[in-house]
């Protein structure tokens, strides 16, 4: 299986920072935000993995990572559309790299929790697409996803609905067949102007086709200032306590 980190974006909840460089290149604990999802890919055995990316940022992540050598990994390099099509259309850029089920992350969705297990059960199942839950107290921040667990499959899922139909967001963790390509090309744009990833998942949820996993330890959408210093704080703490 192979992964996709989709690291573009405008990190507007993080300027000024991000007026001069990518969020996923900002500091959390020793190393740039990346470096975290590249590692919780290769801990649990992927190591070709795709950066997506904005043009004016591709050359820092070169910079700083290469072609993934010095991390124990396989990285390639594609340009999402500059225009701001949204995740679903960044996505797009993975067409050409992916060869089967592969899984995607978002580059500021941290997490501890080992992907192995939800990979195994992916490429076992029946599924066409699968994506990781987490519990969370506020959930009108983020898409919301409607269980039906008997079936282990999602009803639907909402995005930032101002009443909550539960209490488990969509994480920035996916995984996908080669028909999310299709469904791509097939979705029409939200009144953001953009292809949103929570309209693609609820196509395969139409089809029968989505199932879902639940994180059970830390995780942190880090795209805003206070969520930045927790993951510092998280990932600082982590250190010591591997150290002591």
């Amino acid at each position: 299986m192979k992964g996709v980190i989709l690291a573009g974006g405008k990190g507007t909840r993080l300027e000024p920072f991000t007026k001069i460089l990518n969020k996923h290149l900002l500091p959390v604990g020793p190393n740039p935000m990346i470096y975290w999802p590249i590692s919780r890919l290769k801990h649990a055995g992927i190591k070709d993995i795709l950066i997506i990316t904005n043009q004016q940022h591709l050359s820092s992540f070169i910079n700083i990572l290469g072609n993934g050598e010095e991390l124990g990994v396989n990285l390639s390099y594609n340009i999402q559309n500059e225009n701001g099509g949204g995740i679903a259309d960044a996505l797009k850029g993975a067409e050409e790299f992916v060869d089967d089920k592969f899984i995607v992350l978002l580059g500021d969705n941290l997490f501890d929790d080992e992907l192995l297990p939800f990979i195994v059960d992916f490429q076992k199942g029946n599924h066409q697409a699968k994506v990781l839950l987490k519990e969370v107290m506020d959930p009108e921040r983020y898409g919301v996803a409607l269980l039906d667990e008997s079936k282990n499959s999602i009803i639907s899922i909402i995005e930032k609905p101002k009443n909550p139909i539960s209490r488990f967001c969509v994480t920035g963790i996916y995984f996908y067949d080669k028909l999310v390509f299709e469904l791509i090309d097939s979705l029409h744009s939200s009144y953001r102007g953009e292809k949103e990833i929570t309209d693609l998942n609820n196509l395969y949820i139409n089809r029968n086709g989505l199932s879902f996993g639940i994180l059970k330890c830390w995780w942190l959408d880090a795209g805003t200032h206070d969520a930045l210093y927790k993951a510092n704080k998280h990932f600082y703490e982590k250190e010591i306590e591997t150290k002591s």
